[in-house]
């Protein structure tokens, strides 16, 4: 299970250390994709599996299934270095926005890579202005 939040810069190679807490989920390689609201994903390749798996599943005949498809698929598969990087490919890079700084979120079953400026404007400002209205959609469903 992955949680935390970690900030780390890029180096000129487009390489990016994973926090020392998740190498050992992600020693037999990682799968890094298109995320939603604009991060990336990255995956161990037993969750990875199981999310192809749920796809392959998914109606073709549906225009949004497709585009998913598209999006989730196109990733690629990476290894850690020895240092603990891994490659973020340029277009990867382009579609989160990240320049050199990143914030690293653990996300159960997956890791989010953010651009630091995307993090903050976008789920920072948003958690920090609905708190309120995300804890009462919480204690209906029971979690709080």
């Amino acid at each position: 299970m992955f949680s935390g939040e970690y900030e780390h810069t890029i180096d000129e190679k487009g390489r990016l250390i994973i926090p020392a807490d998740f190498r050992a989920e992600l020693a037999e390689g990682a799968f890094i994709t298109r995320g939603l609201d604009g991060c990336l994903s990255v995956y161990p390749p037993a969750v990875w599996e199981a999310k192809v798996e749920e796809l392959s599943k998914l109606p073709d005949t549906r225009r949004n299934v497709r585009y998913l498809k598209r999006m989730l698929l196109a990733g690629l598969k990476c290894k850690l270095d020895k240092q603990g990087r891994i490659l973020l490919p340029a277009p990867l890079r382009e579609y989160a926005g990240i320049k050199s700084e990143v914030v690293i979120i653990g996300m159960d079953s997956r890791l989010e890579i953010w651009s630091k400026e995307r993090w903050q404007e976008k789920v920072i400002a948003t958690i920090e202005s609905k708190s309120s209205e995300f804890a009462e959609q919480l204690a209906e469903l029971g979690l709080l």
